[in-house]
């Protein structure tokens, strides 16, 4: 199980923190305002905790010495790039995302090294898929279906190879293209391409699979 701290409880958190929570995470949502939490609903069966998504005692009070993933999703730049600045580098978070409203900032987002969400729509969809898919996975959002681009873990198994159509039939998956993980040579697959450890991939998966296709992203 995740956990995942919220900040920002408008319509975006709140959509956020609901479809975390209904996919299993154990979610806090941080507001500055108490009257936001309304947002959220009757459904809603994480936590909450009011204050600022900056300060250390609010994010302590959040479980942030504990915490997977920290989503920075407040109307405010500054405010979203403050929180990720002090969970990843105080708190060691291992997974930080912010929502970008001003794209002139994105290359200082990206110089920073932090993982983020540009746009005005989908931005719920976008920042669940990079929070359940881990940093550097998760690339769209198409309905129920997440495109992923990852290295191929099979340390898990007793072997550094698989068929494409092992990984397909049995996770209801599909492989869009590989690229070797010494970048000698890419492909579309076909269904009995051979990929090896390390391999990077670029899948569609279900929302609803991730977590059990996970034991194959390289984290």
């Amino acid at each position: 199980m995740r956990n995942v701290i919220v900040v920002g409880c408008g319509r975006v958190g709140s959509r956020l923190a609901n479809m975390l929570s209904e996919n299993g995470s154990n979610v806090c949502v941080i507001d500055k305002s108490a009257y936001a939490f309304g947002n959220l609903g009757r459904g809603f069966n994480g936590s909450t905790v009011q204050g600022i998504g900056y300060d250390e005692d609010t994010l302590l009070k959040a479980g942030v010495e504990d915490c997977d993933v920290v989503a920075a999703v407040t109307e405010s730049d500054n405010a979203n790039l403050m929180v990720t600045e002090v969970a990843s580098r105080l708190y060691d978070v291992p997974h930080v995302i912010a929502r970008l409203y001003n794209p002139s900032h994105e290359r200082a987002y990206m110089q920073l090294g932090i993982d983020y969400v540009c746009g005005t729509s989908l931005v719920a969809e976008e920042v669940f898929g990079k929070a359940i898919s881990g940093h550097g996975a998760h690339l769209d959002t198409f309905g129920d279906y997440e495109v992923l681009r990852f290295s191929l873990n099979l340390s898990w198994t007793e072997k550094n190879s698989i068929r494409v159509s092992e990984i397909e039939r049995d996770h209801d998956i599909r492989i869009i293209a590989f690229e070797r993980s010494d970048g000698s040579a890419s492909s579309i697959p076909t269904r009995d391409s051979i990929l090896y450890q390390g391999d990077s991939v670029l899948a569609c998966v279900r929302h609803d699979l991730i977590d059990s296709f996970s034991r194959f992203v390289q984290s």
